[in-house]
């Protein structure tokens, strides 16, 4: 199975739903097609608000159309041919509907609060905006696990006695503690394999895929939650929160001071006109650009911590490097990608690069043992 004409494809594919997406928002402003609908829609509603999520969510479903097509062979149609995903049409489809329910629902009063400060806080919305999404990203941290992540797969306490025995022991050798460790049916699915340490404080969870179950074994396990709690213990999870506030906060300013000096240019009244907004999404594309590679350098550095303390503190590195082949393997990953794709695009290091880190590590504590 040719493993990078997989990643290239699911690379284009990627780029070029982003490139539509980006160009329909571009043609929705410069033909006057926002205003349009802006005015159609307060032929009927006279509620500045209510035109506001009206005009965002037809905007939504005119993109979501477009894109469709792409976003379906890359999700659906490709996974398959691939043999990686085992879902039907049916609950691809459900899966879905379920995201756009949940994004309603958390999306809708984060819009309604994003219209309220631009348009009462022309000025100063980007502060205020900022402030608010770093108290619901810490929200959304603690009640994922406990309310979205059940919504798409069922969590059941891990039954294997043994591995829990191993893997309670290691937390607690780690000093980590936490309420249960789960399974998942993550083969409902899809065949890649994964874990991961969900929730924050009291929600804290240790999460296993059914597939990362029949993949590994009891040491090779071990070394992946290691690599998990290493997140927790190197304090990766607050620096995280610390850097996406830090890196909100420089964001939203620099949009509200390019949509302010832009608004007037494109012929639009106010930066809270309503059919200006696409103006908005435009800017924060094109500053995204820009930040992306940032974002992937520290992520990719966190990894590589978590790495090395996965090794130290288990004591297993055969056990790591064995896990990494079989889940690079299984999830058909690019193990030496392009190093302009690595750079750009990877949030986690390549196959390769994590090997050599590992290595780097083995080679620098022989070392200081001979001296």
């Amino acid at each position: 199975m040719d493993v990078k004409k997989y990643n290239r494809i699911k690379l284009w594919l990627g780029i070029l739903s982003s490139a539509i997406f980006i160009t329909t928002i571009i043609l929705i402003l410069i033909t006057g097609f926002g205003k349009s609908l802006e005015n159609f829609i307060r032929e009927y509603v006279s509620s500045d608000y209510l035109v506001f999520i009206i005009f965002v969510i037809s905007i939504s479903i005119i993109t979501s159309l477009i894109t469709f097509p792409i976003n379906f062979y890359s999700g659906y149609i490709l996974e398959h041919k691939y043999h990686l995903s085992n879902q039907t049409l049916i609950k691809y489809l459900i899966d879905k509907l379920k995201s756009l329910i949940v994004s309603l629902v958390i999306g809708v009063p984060v819009l309604l609060l994003f219209f309220y400060l631009i348009k009462n806080y022309p000025e100063t919305w980007w502060l205020f905006f900022s402030i608010t999404m770093f108290f619901i990203s810490v929200v959304l941290a603690q009640i994922f696990p406990i309310l979205i992540f059940p919504l798409f797969y069922k969590l059941k306490p891990l039954e294997d006695e043994e591995l829990t025995g191993a893997l309670k022991d290691l937390a607690e050798r780690s000093n980590f503690k936490f309420s249960k460790i789960y399974s998942f049916d993550l083969s409902s699915k899809t065949k890649k394999a994964n874990a991961a340490l969900t929730g924050i404080g009291k929600t804290k969870k240790i999460i296993l895929g059914d597939t990362l179950l029949n993949l590994l074994n009891i040491d090779e396990i071990k070394t992946v939650l290691a690599h998990e709690i290493g997140h927790y213990k190197l304090k990766h999870i607050p620096k995280n929160l610390l850097l996406s506030t830090i890196q909100s906060f420089i964001i939203f300013y620099l949009i509200s001071v390019i949509y302010k000096n832009s608004v007037n240019y494109f012929g639009f009244d106010s930066v809270s006109q309503i059919s200006a907004l696409p103006l908005l999404i435009i800017w924060g594309f094109i500053i995204g650009l820009f930040v992306t590679p940032i974002s992937n350098i520290i992520s990719r550095k966190f990894e590589y911590e978590a790495d090395t303390f996965a090794v130290k503190s288990t004591d297993l590195s055969d056990s790591f490097k064995s896990a990494l082949t079989k889940l690079f393997e299984k999830n058909l990953s690019d193990k030496d990608p392009h190093p302009f794709v690595e750079w750009y695009f990877y949030s986690h290091p390549s196959y390769k690069k994590r090997i050599q880190n590992i290595d780097k590590y083995l080679l620098s504590k022989e070392n200081f043992k001979e001296l």
